[in-house]
């Protein structure tokens, strides 16, 4: 078929804007619209929703979200796509069957299923299935197709399939279409939701809408959003979101192999975004597999140290701490928020998170709280403590696992109940150098890296050596923020941190594709520098991306870390000091006109 399809999110995770689902139906004209609300740590949440409840499972949110406008949609023609169904898509099949019921509606509903993995000793394990199941509900008559644990940009290749009749060979289009599922998948986040540069939004960024993809046959497309919505979607925001939660350039999938290297990007009018030229190449043999598992109890408490002798007084809570409970998975973080000569307590003050793991809840409990609190009376002057004693709760571990695409059941049941089997690619290719998935087996990198710029002796790191540059001699600089003159954004895959960096202007390109390095973002970021970290550039973006293996332990659910997912890893970069090329800073910066409403070329001073 040719022709546009428009593609609207409406969901970007499990909790967002439960208005978007009437906003996107009533804003303009749309033929799907999705729904994403799968993540690692959602997978583990409704795994416990199961545990309670066998007939849960799903995310609940979606029916009470499509109560409202189930019949808008159906009035409409749009489709709706969603991985809603999470661990029991048949239950919320069925679910929606009766909510149209009592609504009075009729309704087509086919769903996906056999992305479940049968492993005795996991809460969840799941192969994430790709699109070609969505298609085949689609082509069956679907109104609504429910899934469980698909990719997450299936969510829109899947409908292109069906509407353009795509078939397992159309590599370059697949990747297209792919390209645009992973950049509305995170609904308002491509229309420049958490984007670095939100006081140049024209709306100050506080409310964007929701995206959408304008596809064409050959798999390009326009992102863009409804007429009079907030936010913006220009070059720089669509780039955020490309960068986000990806490795190397070969991106994986189940059906494509994508070629982000290959993805060019121009603006194409107001809030219009042209996505070009990107190439896919056969997908690897195996699926990723997400395994979720109970790993025991945990319990926090936080001290406050104010004034002097801050690094004593944690020692010594330390040391009561560990007399009181044993030293056995505790683990103490110290966060130097005081300031010197302050004039209140609050800004004073220093924080000590104190963490502690453990299989015996008891011990995790109210042992461990207990005796923080009793050290209120005789510890360090001016003892006080932020929480509560209270009992200890079960945290999760999430790994990643494969699964050979050919032991996999993936299955499409259309709306008249027919159980359509999905046949795995017919063609395969080993997994790219450049594609960063990490060997399941392999022992996870934790030794120090060497500072070497040879890439081999990077545990794994794909950075060129600065020497082969040819780099210009550095000119005069000024000491500022990074954050200045490049853009980040960051987040979480299992226990690995993804970091992207992309620069404003060709100049400011040429200078940061040279200048960080994976040595130079170690100390930028000590915590990283004992890590392995993966570097790879995609020019055709202006960016470097990072993957920090390791930083989030055993994934977001078990982490202590301070920013658990990593969501704040880009600013914390952009926000060090550096010495930033004095030329570059010494002209304005070239500002998208979409951004700040002025004319091109109009003083931004």
């Amino acid at each position: 078929m040719t022709g546009v399809l428009r593609v609207g999110n409406a969901s970007g995770f499990y909790g967002d804007r439960s208005a978007a689902w009437r906003e996107m139906l009533d804003g303009g004209e749309l033929d799907v619209l999705t729904g994403d609300y799968l993540a690692e740590l959602t997978m583990l949440i409704l795994g416990r929703d199961r545990l309670r409840d066998p007939s849960l499972g799903y995310a609940k949110t979606f029916l009470r979200q499509l109560e409202g406008c189930l019949g808008t949609a159906l009035d409409r023609g749009v489709k709706i796509v969603t991985n809603a169904g999470g661990l029991n898509p048949a239950g919320l099949a069925a679910a929606l069957g009766a909510l149209a019921d009592r609504l009075g509606l009729t309704v087509r509903i086919g769903y996906v299923e056999g992305d479940a993995l049968a492993r005795p000793d996991a809460l969840t394990a799941n192969a994430y299935l790709g699109a070609f199941g969505i298609a085949a509900c689609l082509d069956g008559g679907a109104d609504v197709v429910v899934t469980g644990r698909v990719t997450d940009a299936s969510l829109v290749v899947g409908p292109a399939v069906a509407h353009f009749g795509w078939g397992r060979d159309d590599l370059d289009a697949l990747a297209g279409a792919t390209v645009a599922g992973h950049l509305i998948e995170c609904g308002a986040q491509v229309t420049g939701g958490n984007f670095s540069f939100f006081t140049e939004l024209p709306d100050g960024g506080h409310r964007p809408g929701f995206p959408i993809a304008e596809l064409h046959p050959d798999g390009s497309s326009v992102l863009t959003k409804h007429p009079g919505t907030g936010g913006a979607v220009t070059v720089e925001t669509v780039t955020a979101q490309l960068l986000y939660e990806v490795a190397g350039p070969g991106y994986l999938g189940p059906d494509v192999v994508t070629r982000l290297d290959t993805v060019r990007l121009s603006q194409d009018g107001p809030d219009r975004v042209r996505v070009t030229g990107v190439r896919g190449t056969p997908p690897p043999p195996t699926l990723k597999v997400g395994v979720n598992n109970l790993g025991g109890f945990r319990n926090s408490m936080t001290f406050v140290l104010c004034g002097l002798d801050i690094p004593a007084k944690a020692a010594l809570v330390r040391g009561q701490i560990e007399e009181a409970v044993g030293v056995e998975g505790l683990e103490f973080t110290l966060a130097r928020t005081d300031h010197p000569d302050a004039a209140d307590t609050e800004a004073a003050s220093a924080l000590l998170h104190v963490h502690l793991r453990d299989g015996d809840k008891a011990r995790a409990g109210r042992a461990f709280s207990a005796a923080a609190v009793e050290l209120a009376l005789a510890s360090y002057p001016g003892c006080t403590l932020t929480t509560l004693p209270g009992d200890a709760t079960p945290y999760g571990v999430f790994t990643a696992d494969t699964v050979r695409q050919d032991a996999v059941a993936h299955v499409a049941v259309l709306p008249g109940g027919e159980r359509v089997p999905i046949a795995p690619p017919p063609r395969t290719a080993p997994l790219p150098a450049d594609s960063a998935r990490p060997d399941p087996t392999a022992p996870h990198p934790t030794a120090p890296r060497s500072t070497a710029l040879d890439p081999a002796a990077r545990g794994g790191a794909t950075e060129p050596a600065v020497a082969d540059r040819g780099a210009a001699e550095p000119g005069p600089t000024r000491r500022g923020p990074l954050g200045e003159l490049v853009g980040a954004r960051s987040g979480d895959k299992g226990g690995d941190a993804n970091l992207g960096v992309w620069a404003r202007t060709d100049a400011t390109w040429a200078w940061l594709r040279d200048w960080l390095t994976v040595d130079r973002l170690a100390a930028l970021l000590p915590e990283t520098a004992p890590l392995a970290v993966d570097r790879y550039e995609l020019p055709n973006l202006r960016a470097v991306n990072f993957v920090v293996r390791g930083l989030l332990g055993q994934g977001v659910a078990a982490s202590t870390r301070f920013d658990p997912q990593a969501k704040a890893l880009g600013e914390l970069l952009r926000s060090r000091l550096v010495d930033l090329p004095a030329e570059l800073t010494g002209r304005a910066v070239d500002v998208p006109a979409e951004l700040t409403g002025r004319a091109p070329g109009e003083d931004l001073t």
